[in-house]
């Protein structure tokens, strides 16, 4: 979806989208990132602060009870405030019932023009997350984790099922076609590829519209691919849009067991992977 500033009908509409997309019978529903506001992030300014929220707090009091009376799981990117002077871009989950069932901070901090997040938000300090909802267990990861594969792979091998990127990513309006078109795609290819070397599905959730006053285009571009990366839905560019994608979780025992990946990784040789970068 778009957002506006104004936080409140941020909120609304997306329990609007919520309630159709239950209509079709989805039973989890992922927001996209920093859904209850502009991305704000394209400036370093101290009254952003103001937008955040404990968690649990406000928003996911408003969508527990949403949850619950919908009978769906709901995961929600919010701007939290954690203490005086800590925020952090962070991630409830909500089980069908309501419960709150934890939270997972954003690990990978991005600092480009357009994209100032190390200005707002502290690195996340909860590790990667699992959760386990009614419906499925669940790996939740925020839009610049999704380039790497360490934080996929990790979040695989807790058991998750399918992986949620809650994502904002867009275009500067002053690029190129065939640079916003390779931008995308290496975008969608990087994800897909952690769906096949993992054998989970993705699932990639990307607002859309202009923002910062126009100079920024939010590619949406949303999409799910299956444990091998054939793409099962795919968004638009430009276009709001409430779309339900059944998931088969049987698919990744048939998936690892004839492409098994897991079975033959060398945890033994892989200690250099914690280096910077290895220098001889």
């Amino acid at each position: 979806m778009s957002c506006t500033a104004n936080k409140e009908e941020n909120l609304a509409k997306a329990i609007v989208t919520i309630r159709e997309a239950a209509k079709q019978g989805a039973q989890i529903v992922c927001l996209q990132e920093l859904f209850t506001s502009l991305y704000f992030c394209d400036v370093e300014d101290y009254e952003h602060f103001k937008l955040a929220e404990s968690i649990p707090g406000p928003s996911t009091d408003a969508l527990s009870a949403l949850a619950k009376e919908l009978s769906v799981v709901i995961i929600a990117s919010l701007f939290e405030k954690r203490a005086q002077g800590i925020y952090h871009n962070t991630t409830a989950v909500l089980d069908a019932d309501g419960t709150y069932l934890g939270k997972y901070r954003k690990m990978h901090i991005p600092d480009d023009p357009a994209y100032y997040e190390k200005f707002y938000f502290t690195p996340g300090d909860l590790g990667y997350k699992t959760f386990k909802t009614k419906f499925a267990t669940i790996g939740v990861l925020i839009c610049w984790d999704q380039w790497y594969p360490e934080a996929a792979r990790i979040t695989s091998l807790m058991g998750a099922e399918i992986l949620f990127y809650p994502t904002a990513i867009g275009w500067a309006t002053s690029q190129d076609e065939a640079t916003n078109s390779e931008q995308y795609n290496a975008w969608q290819t990087i994800q897909r590829s952690h769906a096949v070397a993992n054998g989970v599905h993705i699932v990639s959730v990307n607002r859309v519209g202009f923002e910062q006053n126009g100079a920024m285009k939010f590619w949406g571009g949303s999409f799910v691919a299956n444990p091998l990366g054939r793409l099962l839905y795919l968004g638009s560019h430009d276009k709001e849009e409430v779309v339900v994608t059944e998931i088969d979780l049987d698919r990744t025992d048939s998936v690892r067991v004839h492409w098994p990946f897991l079975r033959d990784r060398r945890i033994d040789s892989y200690q250099p992977i914690t280096k910077r970068f290895i220098d001889e």
